[in-house]
């Protein structure tokens, strides 16, 4: 999702033709303001971030409280649609398509103050901004995604400038990766899982099949030595779709090295150094041909030791309501949080129909009673044209949506993600039209009685 872009997984839902009615009457009245600062001081629906659940909940808000009463605080003049860059950096998008100017999205009458916040005081129901703006609230909605740390690796983000290496994670390097798949010659491809929390954890493999795929549709896959090397000591979380994972890794010859972690990227000599996390301390240093980097995340440096965030700096929120835990007129939605569930634009999807819920009723003086079970999604792009769709909850279990089995490549599956998703981002989640998956599963099964 950072409050620059969105989350990078294009894990929304399938079900375009079940938006929800109504849509068609949205309102093209009223403009926002393109203010430096903020047209006022006080505001009943505070937002901050103006990524996908920012975008998405101040749209819903619009609609409860009226445009004049809600204010977004988001700095970038640019909003991008991240989990398209699985397919930027495989050379099947161009970047453009991922990006739109943050005015085109953000909700008409809604205010939009272009400015960062610095400090947050919920004890007075207020936050600070740039230049010591002060900015009060009845509602507050967190909603500033995850920070990447490039930094942390030894030898990065400079290490960018070099070529044979790329990361889809940011805009700035996304489309180095594509290049570094074009003049890969022979050798190891290196492809990485930091030890930390990601948004999409699927992304950092998709990349890896995209290139194993072109690699071979260019004749070139038997001198390519492709590697995965991840922090974690499994494929992927949920076992249905981890054994589908690791019988394509067997098949397409594909080695994975657990708790492996990137410390140093050495760019000028093609060399990564990784820990081995079951023996901290003692690393091993590999040559590469491309390199792709998956960086260390983690909150957003204004949530850490902030009274709204827990140890590590996450939004303090209920996992099944959102609503803070010691502030009932705060809220927290997407990456920012730390609901236990991966990290991902289904995910968000799925709680902003929740807390919509949540925050009619705190403002009615009632208790939330809608639940988030942890809903997230992850379509495993495997191929060109394949993609495992991959749905589960807080426990790790599957909660799919049709009647197939998901675990397996679907051409279906793919053109949802690369055409079908993009569309319900921009035309409906974003515009708070579209609450995540539990609809259209409950349509789907009662379609089958």
């Amino acid at each position: 999702m950072s409050a620059v872009g969105v989350v990078s997984c294009s894990c929304l839902r399938p079900g375009v033709w079940l938006l929800k009615p109504g849509m068609h009457k949205m309102s093209f009245f009223g403009l926002h303001t393109g203010a430096r600062c903020a047209a006022k001081d006080y505001y009943e629906v505070l937002v901050l971030g103006g990524g996908t659940g920012g975008i998405t909940m101040s749209a819903r808000m619009k609609r409860k409280v009226g445009a004049g009463n809600v204010a977004v605080v988001e700095p970038s003049k640019t909003h991008y649609y991240q989990p398209l860059w699985t397919l930027v950096g495989g050379g099947a998008k161009q970047l453009a398509t991922s990006a739109r100017p943050t005015g085109s999205v953000m909700p008409k009458g809604v205010e939009w103050i272009k400015s960062r916040v610095t400090a947050l005081d919920p004890d007075k129901n207020c936050v600070w901004l740039e230049n010591d703006i002060k900015i009060s609230y009845k509602y507050l909605i967190i909603a500033l995604g995850i920070s990447l740390h490039y930094e942390k690796i030894k030898g990065l983000p400079e290490g960018f400038d070099h070529p044979k290496i790329g990361s889809n994670y940011s805009v700035h390097t996304v489309e180095k990766t594509w290049k570094a798949l074009q003049d890969f010659k022979e050798g190891n491809a290196i492809f990485t899982f930091p030890n930390t929390p990601v948004k999409c954890a699927g992304a950092p493999q998709k990349i890896m099949y995209l290139s194993e795929a072109y690699w071979r549709k260019i004749g070139k896959r038997s001198k390519a030595n492709i590697m995965f090397n991840t922090s974690l000591g499994v494929i992927f979380g949920v076992k249905k779709y981890a054994d589908a994972l690791l019988e394509i890794i067997k098949e397409r010859n594909i080695a994975v090295n657990y708790k492996c972690n990137l410390v140093e990227v050495r760019a000028d000599k093609q060399e990564a150094v990784f820990e081995n996390l079951d023996k901290p301390g003692v690393t091993e240093v590999h040559q590469y041909e491309m390199l792709h980097v998956t960086p260390p995340m983690g909150p957003p440096d204004v949530l850490i030791n902030s009274p709204v965030s827990d140890g590590i700096g996450w939004v303090d929120v209920d996992k099944e309501t959102l609503q803070h835990k010691k502030y009932p007129n705060v809220f927290g939605i997407g990456d920012c949080t730390n609901l236990p569930t991966s990290k991902t634009a289904a995910a968000v999807a799925a709680q902003s129909g929740v807390l919509d819920k949540t925050i009619s009723l705190v403002m009615k003086n009632q208790l939330p009673t809608k639940k988030y079970d942890g809903y997230t999604s992850c379509p495993l792009v495997t191929g060109y044209n394949k993609v495992i769709l991959a749905e589960f909850d807080y426990d790790a279990q599957p909660l799919e949506t049709f009647p197939i089995d998901q675990s397996k490549e679907r051409v279906t599956m793919y053109h949802m993600k690369a055409d079908m998703m993009p569309f319900l981002y921009w035309n409906a989640l974003l515009k708070g039209y579209w609450g995540g998956p539990a609809p259209v599963r409950k349509l789907m099964h009662l379609g089958l009685k």
